[in-house]
């Protein structure tokens, strides 16, 4: 019982492990070049209404229209970069999902260095504010030498009576 259940198990698992795309039949080219370069775009383009998916893995209805869109200026001789460029002037920058590094996009590119730099700088502020606030030890005066040796206290070491008053409890 055990092991068919195995069995059973075994095409499923491979199933889940396997990326699945949105990609319908209808969609796919004949060309078998064309359509690696159709899903090769389509990996680099965003779709519109999950914002966090490419269009190759969107089950979306616009996603599925730019598929179709993709393979269709493919199929009409367009190069890869013309099938960016095409989709980027009719949607924007935002339809790419790794933006061009341009002077506009520029911020996207320098805020984690400019977020890390920051916080460094918050930190070594913090650092040298916290040792400037530390006082300076200040050296006891002849009155408070003599309250500490009245009390059993060296001027030394303010901890030494409390070792010769738990050894003698």
């Amino acid at each position: 019982m055990a092991r068919n259940l195995g069995f059973l198990l075994l095409p499923a698992l491979l199933l889940a492990a396997s990326p699945l795309y949105a990609v319908q039949v209808d969609e796919i080219l004949q060309d078998s070049a064309l359509e690696a370069r159709a899903r090769a775009i389509s990996s680099e383009l965003r779709c519109m209404v999950c914002q966090n998916q490419s269009i190759d893995d969107s089950e979306a209805p616009l996603a599925r229209d730019l598929r179709l869109l993709v393979r269709e200026r493919l199929n009409a001789g367009d190069s890869d970069r013309q099938v960016i460029d095409f989709m980027v002037a009719r949607y924007g920058e935002f339809v790419l999902l790794k933006p061009r590094l341009a002077w506009h996009t520029a911020i996207l590119w320098a805020a984690p260095l400019l977020a890390l730099l920051a916080g460094l700088a918050m930190v070594l502020v913090s650092m040298r504010n916290r040792s400037a606030a530390a006082p300076e030890a200040v050296p006891l005066t002849e009155a408070e030498r003599r309250k500490l040796m009245a009390i059993g206290h060296s001027p030394a070491s303010p901890h030494a009576g409390e070792a010769s008053n738990t050894q003698g409890a």
